[in-house]
């Protein structure tokens, strides 16, 4: 018998949140920019800004990042996802590629996770890794074989 299963980096939807929200602007007259997310997971946040080329910093209970003109400051909310606001040369269409592209890249990260979990269980469940293939949609189709006990 097998199973085939298929792992899709799924957006976070903070697009979505960023068109809901209206643009402010600072003392300085930079515009800034709030979003909320879903992303939690530090390591894999920090993985996705470096992916999208901004340069990262951690400072205890928040991490920034900066892309050309534009600072991020990333900190937890009570429920414990990261919220976001973005400062400097940005505007809503910029602010949205920004957040797209983090978002992307997050979604590719937690997918490469559990691909990794799902490789190093397989065997221990009693199941085969037949194949796995990525598809243009960047979505990862596994196919595992379940093996019967002798």
């Amino acid at each position: 018998m097998s199973v085939s299963l298929i792992l899709v980096p799924a957006a976070m939807a903070a697009v979505a949140a960023w068109k809901a929200s209206r643009p402010e602007t600072d003392a300085h007259g930079r515009t800034v920019c709030h979003v909320a997310t879903r992303m939690r997971n530090e390591h894999l946040l920090a993985a996705a800004l470096a992916d999208t080329g901004a340069s990262t910093a951690l400072h205890e209970s928040r991490l920034s990042a900066e892309w050309q003109g534009v600072q991020a400051d990333f900190q937890r909310d009570a429920e414990g996802a990261w919220s976001v606001h973005l400062v400097g040369e940005v505007d809503t269409a910029r602010a949205e590629q920004i957040i797209a592209a983090v978002d992307a890249a997050y979604g590719r990260r937690v997918q490469q996770e559990v691909l990794a979990k799902l490789r190093e269980r397989a065997p221990r469940a009693g199941m085969t890794l037949e194949s796995e293939t990525v598809e243009d949609d960047d979505s990862v189709t596994v196919v595992l074989t379940v093996g019967t006990s002798a």
